[in-house]
């Protein structure tokens, strides 16, 4: 799995944020939405422009059925998609949003 080989990088490197990204991403790819919800959220604690991990929380929160946390992550995602002229990604948040 590729989780597994993100989880071992983070072991041997720290808790590095590009990595922790890839191990969210790839465990939400797996299906653990749930496991993916710590490592999304340490990136957006390092990083407050970072607007793709705002995503993928919106959409793992949509997964669980916390609409209201999904409706959170992605307004803060809309806002940075527009502050950085970011047009398919503020085009797919808006989506989200709208399907809320």
């Amino acid at each position: 799995m590729r989780s597994e080989k993100f989880r071992t990088l983070l072991e041997t490197k720290g808790n590095d944020a590009r990595l922790l990204f890839s191990y969210g991403q790839a465990l939400l790819e797996e299906g653990n939405t749930k496991e993916a919800l710590k490592p999304l959220q340490s990136c957006t604690q390092d990083d407050s422009e970072w607007m793709m991990p705002r995503i993928l929380l919106g959409k793992a929160y949509i997964q669980v059925g916390n609409l209201s946390a999904a409706k959170t992550w992605l307004e803060e995602a809309l806002q940075l998609a527009i502050n950085q002229k970011h047009e398919d990604p503020e085009a797919e948040i808006r989506e989200l949003l709208a399907d809320l």
